[in-house]
């Protein structure tokens, strides 16, 4: 398996949609965002009469001998809550044991940088390792706890005057995994002591959630998996792909139920040790272009269209962009910084494009 082409589109996933141009939080199609694979709080799809969705369920056809073993990986966006303070007072240092002083404002300008009430993202990874496939159901519970922590912003004196306020909320849920021989078999497999084994992956956000009917979207959304998707390594097995099926198997295929998500053959074209299961419709082996200098976030992107939208941007808008958050300050710097050769490689290449997946739930 090429692990670095599959953690490459893994985290093109991941952070689909995480900041969309012209990249501002003041834009008004960033302040709603994260709508690939987010599962929200089961009392909250409830109260939503499930338009938004607490489970996903991956379902795929592996060809192995009786002791080989998939890996499971699940990853998601875990939402931070950035809140900006200012201070009534300025301070030398924050108090060890209680919280200063101090009143939510929307931006803060401190020594010419601008700091954004926003919502920020951390990652979080879920293993299970060595799952036997031969007929087995199990169930792994996770958690992250509530986390709160103040970071001091300090002016040209040195005098803390403000505060980034970071708050995480409880995120709890469950991965369900069950394994089963099929009773259709691939007869052109060069090894006859295979089997063929259908997987089903479930992932549920089982974080309570109270008074949920009463609750906005954003409030759901702190308590959410999101961006939540599936890597599959199978040891000692190939994987069927879905897809592009052999004849003889395409019943077996057509018997899989994939919802909200889709599982395609990830890594070197060829090799089928790996899936990745993705909300957004991919076609087997993904890749990033070549071309493409690093993320940009936004869906369907056309990084030379992108890149040279964002030369456009005014030094206020620059400054804004600043400080939304490292990712796209990041961004905004090697933009800046792109030379000339990298940006005329975007201009110009033509790719062949891959079958992609139909009815996708």
């Amino acid at each position: 398996m090429n692990l670095e082409l599959v953690e490459n589109i893994a985290n093109a996933v991941l952070y689909e949609g995480y900041m969309l141009y012209p990249y501002r939080a003041s834009s008004v199609k960033n302040r709603q965002r994260f709508n690939w694979g987010a599962l929200v709080p089961e009392s909250y799809s409830a109260a939503q009469k499930g338009t938004e969705a607490f489970e996903m369920q991956t379902e795929c056809l592996v060809q192995a001998g009786e002791s080989a073993m998939v890996d499971i990986k699940v990853r998601f966006l875990h939402l931070t809550s950035r809140e900006i303070g200012k201070l009534e007072n300025p301070l030398d240092e924050l108090p060890k044991d209680a919280e200063p002083n101090f009143r939510l404002v929307p931006t803060l300008d401190i020594n010419g940088q601008l700091f954004h009430a926003w919502q920020e993202a951390a990652e979080r990874e879920v293993n299970l390792p060595d799952v036997l496939l031969n007929e087995i159901s199990e169930r792994q519970n996770f958690s992250f706890p509530t986390t709160r922590e103040l970071e001091p912003l300090r002016d040209e004196n040195n005098k803390i005057v403000g505060v980034i306020v970071r708050t995480q909320q409880e995120i709890s849920g469950e991965i369900e995994v069950q394994s089963s021989k099929s009773k259709v078999q691939n007869s052109n497999s060069e090894d006859r002591k295979s089997q063929l084994f259908k997987i089903t992956v479930r992932i549920k956000n089982l974080t309570a959630f109270k008074n949920a009917s009463e609750q906005t979207r954003d409030n759901a959304l702190l308590h959410s998996l999101v961006s939540t998707h599936t890597i599959l390594t199978a040891k000692n097995g190939e994987f069927v792909s879905l897809l592009e099926p052999p004849d003889e198997l395409r019943e077996a295929v057509a018997s899989c139920q994939n919802i909200k998500t889709y599982p395609v053959l990830a890594g070197t074209e060829g090799e089928k040790d790996c899936l990745l299961s993705s909300p957004i419709i991919l076609y087997d082996y993904p890749q990033i272009a070549q071309e493409s200098a690093g993320d940009l976030f936004d869906g369907g992107e056309i990084d030379e269209i992108l890149t040279l939208r964002i030369m456009t941007l005014t030094d206020e808008e620059k400054r804004e962009m600043r400080g939304v958050d490292d990712r796209v300050r990041k961004m905004l710097e090697r933009t800046e910084t792109m030379p000339e050769e990298q940006l005329l490689k975007m201009h110009g290449a033509l790719k062949g494009v891959g079958k992609a997946v139909e009815g996708n739930k």
